[in-house]
């Protein structure tokens, strides 16, 4: 299963286009690619080819655009210059995911599909270790 097979999956269960999908899928895994940290997030993108592309793609720690952002680019800026890029990535990866103009609920569906995808993919254990070296990116998915 490569990125483009959890991208439709999602799609289609989840009730979006493709292309907020693809965003969606790409925000999330460039989360991943950001704060997981040691073997398990490179073995777990070794395994679901074409995912670090995306993420590369939807790079949430890329400059925002120029001239764009206001109030909210100020206070991700702060945030992540304090707590340091880790959680700099969670909270650009969620801005981002809510900026796609999707509601909780949407962003929950498409999240606990890819993770479904992932764990299909990468396996279980593989998937879990990973989400789990990322504090909070679980609960602002909605997944317990």
């Amino acid at each position: 299963m490569d990125v483009q097979d959890i991208v439709n999956t999602v799609s289609q269960k989840a009730g979006l286009d493709q292309a907020t999908t693809e965003k969606v899928v790409g925000t999330i895994f460039s989360v991943l690619e950001h704060e997981a940290e040691g073997t398990s997030a490179s073995s777990f993108f070794a395994k679901i080819p074409g995912a670090d592309a995306l993420a590369q793609k939807y790079d949430v720690m890329a400059a925002a655009p120029a001239g764009g952002g206001g109030f909210l680019s100020s206070l991700q800026g702060a945030l992540g210059g304090v707590l340091g890029e880790k959680a700099g990535a969670l909270v650009n990866g969620v801005a981002a995911l809510k900026a796609s103009g999707l509601d909780m609920a949407q962003i929950q569906k498409a999240g606990a599909t890819l993770i479904q995808q992932a764990e299909a993919a990468a396996g279980p254990d593989l998937t879990n270790e990973v989400l789990g070296s990322v504090p909070g990116l679980k609960s602002h998915l909605g997944i317990s």
